[in-house]
């Protein structure tokens, strides 16, 4: 029997740096404290991450595999809780009423499986790189140029740009998410799942984005109800560090490759012609220059002149990363010194 409502679920690692205002966020909802629990998923943590977490009051468990994805699926195994929310440690809630707002189609439709926020809150004195995935509607231009990206963009004012069905329910969108299409990259940054689902189908050590509606989808062959609430959620992602984006786009790669035997979803089979849409929107210039043109005139923002630099550098490292994959190079990412 679940003894709270929501439990937040937070994978971390040396993370000191952004966990204060991530927790303090949660608190501050307009929930009594009764009424969710937060566990914190440590990788290992060398910093202040853990006292900051016990400052909190926080449920501390340990997470061997030290990644995110583990964090996440060793969080939902020592959950309690109606509903799972799954926040990152760089994000913040940015409004008390947040989970309300997320919660509210849940509740209202006993069919919707999962809730998430339709953009990144876009802060214009934040840093140019969570400014710019605020922008793009993404936190990798890889994934909103070849259209699967899940958050709010300003160059067009769309959320995805796969031919999902929709249903504006005006404080949220009704999507279906059918067998044998393309999903887009849901399941991270304040993304909520009914919690009897994600533990009737979570067989792994690893809880990656997608791959549980993924595995669902085709098993039943039946299509999925899922919320896009219109609200949004703070992702510091990188804040303003190009050293931490190569970082992270590298770490993104790189773990896909090491760990693709055990994900259900198959990016190569589900979007064949993805890399190529990428590498020729890069090379060819003229297409993100025009997209950062539209991007400022609605949303003026100099961050827009870097779209096609971050576009060239992910490209860049993706083709590096593949090469060391494809030559037996390619080794697991150390997290021993990993910081946020």
């Amino acid at each position: 029997m679940n003894s709270k409502l929501v439990s937040f679920i937070i994978p971390t690692l040396n993370s000191g740096s952004v966990l204060n205002s991530c927790l303090h966020s949660i608190i501050s909802q307009n929930l009594p404290s009764s009424d969710y629990e937060i566990i914190i998923a440590d990788g290992g943590s060398t910093d202040n991450t853990l006292k900051i977490a016990q400052k909190y009051k926080c449920k501390i468990i340990k997470n061997t595999l030290k990644t995110a994805e583990a964090g996440k699926a060793v969080g939902v195994k020592n959950s309690h809780a109606k509903y799972i929310c799954l926040i990152d440690s760089d994000n913040i809630l940015p409004q008390k009423n947040w989970l309300k707002k997320m919660l509210y189609p849940l509740e209202k439709n006993q069919q919707i499986i999962g809730s998430e926020p339709i953009k990144f809150t876009y802060r214009p004195k934040s840093g140019i790189i969570e400014r710019y995935s605020a922008l793009i509607g993404a936190n990798d231009p890889y994934a909103f140029v070849t259209g699967v990206f899940d958050r709010q963009n300003y160059i067009d004012g769309r959320w995805t740009h796969l031919n999902i069905d929709q249903i504006d329910q005006h404080q949220y969108i009704l999507i279906t998410l059918k067998p044998h299409e393309p999903i887009p990259t849901i399941g991270a940054n304040g993304t909520i799942f009914r919690s009897s689902f994600l533990k009737k189908n979570l067989h792994s050590d690893y809880l990656f984005d997608i791959d549980i509606i993924s595995l669902v989808l085709k098993q039943t062959n039946q299509p999925l109800l899922f919320a896009k609430v219109k609200v949004g959620i703070i992702h510091t992602f990188c804040e303003s560090s190009i050293k931490k984006f190569i970082k992270k786009q590298s770490r993104r790669l790189t773990d896909y490759y090491i760990y693709q035997n055990q994900r259900q979803y198959n990016w190569n089979t589900s979007l064949k012609s993805g890399p190529i849409t990428f590498i020729f929107y890069t090379l060819l210039i003229f297409p993100p220059i025009v997209d950062s043109i539209i991007g400022f005139i609605r949303r003026p923002d100099l961050v827009w002149l870097l779209h096609p630099f971050f576009c060239w550098l992910t490209l860049v490292i993706y083709i590096w990363v593949t090469l060391k994959h494809r030559l037996g190079l390619l080794h697991p990412i150390s997290r021993t010194s990993w910081r946020q």
